[in-house]
């Protein structure tokens, strides 16, 4: 043996979950790629281009869409998200893990991707809040947006999470350093199929 394939990790679930959290502590460690979705929406407060989002026009996103750049796209709260193929299938050949803080319409169009490398690589996990009260507090904590804003999400969240049978695996979340660990757990395991090995 020699090295292995990367793994694609698809990670959904609702606003307020903490899926974006457990992203991002994956690829602050090193131990991951962090695919930059594009979206036309605004930034929030303290985000910043190229780091947190690909900040793009509709008319940007609509043009690199004909042009078949995306691996997934959907509308999310009216606006519209998608996944760049250069932010994935390059670090895939390299050996090197990326995750993807994807809604489930992305997650459905990924695991519909006739891509071999793709579909070899994808593992898809649903990070379930651990109740809706927690999630209602979860998002009316964040301070950023209105009380309409907050029941919409919480109306769109309630959606999602009717889809966590579709997925692999599904973390009930509790606290933040035992989402990791688990989450870390299920990284390693999927590193060490077989299917991934490269023989020399």
């Amino acid at each position: 043996m020699s090295a292995r394939t990367g793994i694609l990790l698809v990670v959904s679930g609702p606003s307020g979950s903490g899926k974006t959290t457990l992203c991002r502590q994956l690829a602050d460690s090193g131990e991951a790629h962090y695919s930059i979705s594009c979206t036309t929406r605004g930034p929030r407060p303290g985000e910043m281009h190229g780091k947190d989002y690909h900040f793009l026009s509709e008319e940007d996103f609509q043009t690199r869409l004909r042009a078949g750049e995306f691996l997934e796209h959907a509308v999310v709260h009216g606006n519209l998200y998608g996944s760049l193929k250069s932010e994935v299938i390059s670090f895939l050949q390299a050996g090197t893990d990326v995750v993807m803080d994807i809604d489930v319409q992305g997650a459905d169009q990924i695991r519909s991707c006739p891509d071999p490398e793709i579909q070899c690589a994808v593992v898809d996990l649903f990070v379930m809040p651990p109740s809706e009260e927690e999630l209602h507090a979860r998002l009316a904590g964040r301070g950023t947006d209105s009380t309409e804003t907050v029941a919409l999400r919480m109306t769109n969240a309630l959606e999602e999470m009717s889809h966590w049978h579709r997925y692999g695996y599904c973390l009930l979340s509790s606290s933040k350093a035992q989402d990791y660990q688990q989450f870390q757990a299920l990284v390693t395991a999927e590193r060490l199929r077989v299917s991934r090995m490269k023989r020399i």
